[in-house]
Parts: C-alpha cells; sequence; structure tokens
C-alpha cells in the first residue's frame, strides 16, 4: 500500500521542490545560445559585409530597382521611370505581414531600348535620399536558383 500512496504522491513528505521556467523574464523567447534575440540580429547586422548588388544585362523590358528608400510608392517609380519612358508597371515589393516595404521594387518598361535608357539614366540616381540601384531583372530561371 505504501508503494501505491508513495506513486500517486501520498507516501512522501517531503516538499517537492519548485520547477524553474527557463524562460527569461523580460519577455523575450530564449534563443538556445543565452542571447536575447534582438541582440542577435544587432550581431549578425555588424557581422554581415556590405554586399555590391548583381548587374544584370538589360534583355527584358523589367528592371530592378534596389536600395529604394521604404516611404518609395509605386507612383513615385511610375512617375520617376515614366520621365525616361513609357512605363507599363511598377510594383513595390512588400512583407505579407505589415504591407511594409522590402526595399526594392520591378518597373516594366514598354520596351528593352527604354529600359536600357532607364538603366543609364537612372542607376546611382538619388532618389528619395537614396542612390538608386537599377538593373535588368533577373528571368525566372535565374532567381531559383
Amino acid at each position: 500500500m505504501q508503494k501505491i500512496k508513495a506513486f500517486f504522491g501520498g507516501g512522501d513528505t517531503t516538499p517537492a521542490k519548485p520547477v524553474r521556467s527557463s524562460a527569461p523574464r523580460n519577455g523575450t523567447r530564449p534563443t538556445g545560445n543565452g542571447t536575447p534575440p534582438r541582440a542577435r540580429e544587432r550581431e549578425h547586422e555588424r557581422e554581415r559585409p556590405s554586399r555590391t548588388p548583381e548587374s544584370i544585362e538589360v534583355s527584358t523590358p523589367r528592371l530592378y530597382v534596389g536600395n529604394l528608400s521604404f516611404e518609395a510608392s509605386e507612383s513615385d517609380l511610375f512617375d520617376l521611370f515614366n520621365g525616361v519612358g513609357q512605363v507599363q508597371n511598377a510594383e513595390v515589393v512588400t512583407y505579407k505581414h505589415n504591407q511594409r516595404s522590402k526595399g526594392f521594387a520591378f518597373v516594366q518598361m514598354q520596351s528593352v531600348e527604354e529600359a536600357k535608357r532607364a538603366v543609364a539614366e537612372l542607376h546611382d540616381k538619388e532618389f528619395l535620399g537614396r542612390k538608386l540601384v537599377v538593373s535588368g531583372a533577373k528571368s525566372e530561371t535565374h532567381s531559383r536558383d
């Protein structure tokens, strides 16, 4: 009978040790290495080397626009590129969960010649406080690598 009581907790009269949570008290989730997630993100930013964008030859009317100000809208891009040639479409790429700009966009020009002219005139041009990176957009086969 004592074994059964001990099994269900009735036979032992010593107080149980409190179970300590491994979660930090500051509201962040543990990351496995003891560093809060935001601090780890800052560490990665410091370690991250500066990348120069890959220059893609313009072979289609579709252009990549990088180093874009987060405040830039599709109509801003439409107006900017319309000064060079006829724009079919301008699309700022955004995060799905909050619709905030990712800092790059794609612009579809009317022809390859207009796209080449846009790269020549707008690459390294300052727009809304940042120097734009304008080049040919990667084709679907290159972007899946």
